[in-house]
């Protein structure tokens, strides 16, 4: 939308008809707000659910080298309930892979505090 506003002729609004001062005013004001939006970064909105303890260790693995049946093995729990608890994860993050649930994590900050020693 700014590019839009910018693009606008320099001389439009300004003494030139009826109603145009205004508009300029006006599309001022909305330039100006769509600079102030477009500086200031989006914080990442909260789960509408929050994830389990043991979505949350799953979650954790997921961020290292290990593949699902490691995972699985890691956890004690078989491939399909880790499985289970990846389609949850990703439901929840709203996220389709591996590395955007993680990513997603980090910006909600989910996973610190949780290494295991």
């Amino acid at each position: 939308m700014a590019a839009l506003l910018k693009a606008l002729p320099k001389g439009w609004g300004a003494g030139g008809g009826k109603g145009r001062p205004a508009a300029a005013g006006h599309v001022r004001r909305l330039l100006a707000a769509a600079t102030r939006t477009a500086q200031r970064p989006a914080a990442p909105q909260p789960l509408l659910e929050p994830l389990s303890e043991r979505e949350l260790d799953v979650l954790r693995l997921l961020g290292t080298d290990l593949d699902g049946p490691d995972i699985a093995r890691e956890l004690s729990v078989s491939l399909n309930t880790m499985r289970t608890h990846t389609r949850n994860i990703y439901a929840k993050l709203g996220v389709t892979s591996r590395r955007a649930a993680v990513r997603r994590a980090h910006e909600l900050d989910l996973l610190a505090g949780r290494r295991r020693s």
